[in-house]
């Protein structure tokens, strides 16, 4: 998986204060989206080990609230893929800390009549989010 940045003190993904990490890769190609650079799976960097210790390390402060998951697509699969090792280890180290994630898809039709069967990542995906913002924009 790529991914497209990271900002580590975003205020406007989510409540509070929030570590945000913009995935690249998206197969909605809405209208007006404001991140269509990230469409391109290949857009970005690799999110690698290195991006995921980076992201904790910036989780590690009292003043964020939490982590925010957006795109591109977060939920394309092969982002699930890519962003399940990250989820396991945030709910883990910082199981207070809530996670937000951004979607083009719908959670009734698409992610659970849908990959919740399909892909045996979302449903320990969906475990670990406290929040879903979805339907395209």
């Amino acid at each position: 998986m790529n991914y497209a940045d990271i900002k580590k003190a975003d205020i406007a993904n989510g409540l509070g204060v929030r570590v945000s990490v913009f995935v690249s890769g998206c197969t909605h190609h809405c209208k007006n989206c404001f991140n269509s650079e990230a469409w391109d799976f290949n857009y970005g960097k690799e999110f690698t080990q290195k991006e995921i210790d980076q992201v904790l390390k910036e989780l590690d402060h009292p003043y964020v609230a939490g982590l925010s998951l957006l795109g591109g697509e977060p939920l394309e699969h092969v982002n699930q893929q890519g962003l399940l090792p990250l989820l396991r280890k945030v709910k883990e180290k910082f199981p207070e800390k809530n996670i937000w994630c951004y979607t083009g898809y719908t959670f009734d039709k698409d992610i659970m009549g849908n990959m919740y069967q399909k892909w045996e990542e979302t449903p320990e995906i969906l475990s670990y989010l406290d929040v879903i913002v979805d339907r395209k924009i």
